[in-house]
């Protein structure tokens, strides 16, 4: 029976919704987690946007808006008070540059900033420990997400990863 809505289709993100891309063994070892295998890649494969001495910033995969990044230590572990110090410092001060090239580059309005501690805080990757940066927008919680239960992204990750990564300041 027709409800009279239009249909706005997503059918990249069934592999997300599905766990088709989870490995076997599931992310526990940093062999399956991609936020181990990340630094290791390209660029253009993994989108990753800066590289630290302890942490490096890469796009979400599954962004809940655009330029969301997540802020991750190369180490794999789960939890934020297993950090040293070093660690801890440059995830905060990794944060607040990620903060503010969102605003160069996009001129957000504001941000959602977070980590969620294990599964049962909804932690998609519980294993692996990663701040999310949630650039906001007024109105981006429109009709669309809220009633379609849909997210428009105005442009191609990739294309988001290379404003973001040519706006990351040098050390």
């Amino acid at each position: 029976m027709a409800d009279g809505l239009e249909r706005l289709w997503t059918p990249h993100r069934m592999t997300y919704v599905t766990g088709e891309d989870r490995p076997a063994e599931g992310y526990e070892k940093p062999a399956g987690c991609p936020f181990c295998l990340a630094p290791g890649r390209s660029a253009e494969e993994s989108l990753v946007v800066a590289r630290g001495e302890h942490v490096y910033a890469v796009l979400n995969l599954y962004p809940y808006n655009p330029g969301h990044l997540l802020v991750c230590p190369y180490r794999h572990v789960p939890d934020y008070t297993e950090l040293d110090l070093a660690e801890t410092a440059e995830l905060g001060a990794w944060t607040q540059t990620a903060m503010r090239v969102i605003r160069k580059v996009s001129n957000a309005h504001g941000f959602n900033l977070g980590m969620n501690q294990g599964t049962v805080a909804g932690a998609g990757i519980a294993a692996h420990l990663h701040q999310h940066v949630v650039p906001r927008w007024g109105g981006d919680a429109n009709f669309m997400p809220v009633i379609g239960q849909t997210k428009v992204l105005p442009q191609l990750l990739q294309q988001t990863r290379d404003l973001l990564a040519a706006a990351w300041p040098r050390p």
